[in-house]
């Protein structure tokens, strides 16, 4: 019947009351349209009788009724099964109008086109696998694992390129390669070679090798024996300044070593060391 005015907010459909077979005199299992609970929830008639449930036929997993002989092959539909437990109607949601619930689960898969608004907590897996996720203040294009956040708040970027604003704002200098890949500050003066801060950034250890000269071993080697090296050392208004032996510098390891003004071997407290490059 034609009605004026918008489309109702909600419409339901109910579940068929009857379901219609034909018997073929061999077959015993037919499929219901509608899940049932127990045998009493239909009334079934095969060529015009009644049969009683739970003796004549059985219902099993909802759906499957089962006759405990094959119903004759009449022509024509001859079995006929009426649905007498309360009918639960499903809701077909106009696609045009909004939906609003408080509460609720999906089951399966769910696509939105439009912008999605989350005004509380999001919990579990929101986005995974090649499309975008965007907050106020982030902004995931990837979909990649590119960047990682652990629960405990720890960032991995997960790539060689990425860059930040500088200070000023007007250029913007890559992360990997503008950062220290190593230092220490050792105290050269102490009758046993010690650090004066547990040896410092990617130092795992430190190796004495005579008056003013020291090897640090780096925790995470560099990729290439060209990376830059500045070392310094003091002993206050005398003065001392750096030296590195080249030669036995490695990927692994870095041997720095203090001259005096005379261009001797000398002690230094401290002594300091970085590393700029590339780590492998």
């Amino acid at each position: 019947m034609a009605y004026i005015g918008s489309t109702p907010p909600s419409r339901f459909v109910s579940n068929r009351a009857v379901t219609q077979f034909s018997g073929n005199g061999s077959t015993v299992a037919f499929t219901l349209e509608q899940a049932v609970v127990q045998d009493e929830d239909i009334l079934v008639s095969v060529d015009g009788v009644i049969q009683e449930p739970s003796v004549a036929y059985a219902v099993s997993s909802g759906t499957t009724l089962t006759f405990d002989d094959p119903p004759s092959s009449n022509a024509g539909n001859n079995i006929f099964v009426y649905y007498l437990a309360s009918q639960v109607g499903t809701v077909g949601h106009p696609s045009t109008q909004g939906l609003t619930a408080t509460t609720g689960a999906f089951s399966s898969n769910a696509t939105v086109a439009g912008t999605l608004g989350v005004t509380g907590v999001a919990t579990g897996t929101i986005v995974k696998g090649t499309t975008s996720f965007q907050t106020p203040l982030i902004e995931f294009t990837d979909g990649d694992d590119a960047i990682a956040i652990a629960d405990a708040g720890v960032i991995t970027i997960k790539n060689t390129s990425s860059v930040i604003t500088s200070e000023g704002g007007a250029v913007t200098t890559n992360i990997a390669q503008g950062l220290i890949k190593a230092w220490n500050r050792l105290d050269g003066d102490a009758s046993t070679l010690a650090s004066n801060d547990s040896f410092g950034f990617n130092v795992s250890s430190l190796a004495d090798g005579g008056e003013g000269r020291y090897a640090s071993t780096f925790t995470n080697a560099m990729a290439n024996v060209h990376y830059a090296i500045s070392v310094t050392g003091d002993i206050g208004s005398s003065g001392r300044w750096f030296g590195i032996i080249k030669g036995t510098s490695n990927t692994t390891k870095v041997n720095t070593v203090i001259y005096d003004e005379s261009a001797g071997f000398a002690d230094s407290d401290p002594t300091m060391m970085q590393v700029a490059g590339d780590l492998a």
